[in-house]
């Protein structure tokens, strides 16, 4: 089966899995958050991974750098709510440390890919 170019990127399928994570993660929390906090963090998650692919069919590099400022523009958004999670007790601490980790990983891996972007 044909693989699309966003699909061979390491960063596309960490984001991936992390969008699995946050789904399964989000199920505990208050059922009064499922239209405010839950949803906002799913979709957010979910917008990293579709930047990117939507990044790598861009044909300039200005262009494909753009998609990866804004896939690590959510990764800070989505540091921020997890934050908040935190602080509401929706997620214990190792949840957060986990979750944490995972961000600053897909977030270095985006500056890189954007800065290899540039470059060329």
């Amino acid at each position: 089966m044909y693989r699309h170019s966003f699909e061979k990127l390491e960063v596309w399928q960490d984001s991936i899995d992390l969008v699995e994570i946050v789904y399964k993660k989000t199920e505990s929390f208050p059922v009064d958050e499922r239209f405010g906090l839950t949803n906002q963090l799913r979709r957010c998650f979910v917008s990293i991974a579709s930047s990117l692919a939507e990044g790598t069919s861009r044909i300039t590099q200005k262009d494909k750098s753009h998609f990866s400022t804004i896939a690590f523009s959510s990764t800070m958004e989505l540091l921020n709510q997890v934050i908040i999670s935190k602080r509401l007790n929706f997620i214990d601490n190792d949840a957060y440390e986990k979750l944490r980790a995972h961000l600053l990983m897909i977030s270095n891996k985006i500056k890189a890919l954007r800065n290899a972007q540039l470059k060329k």
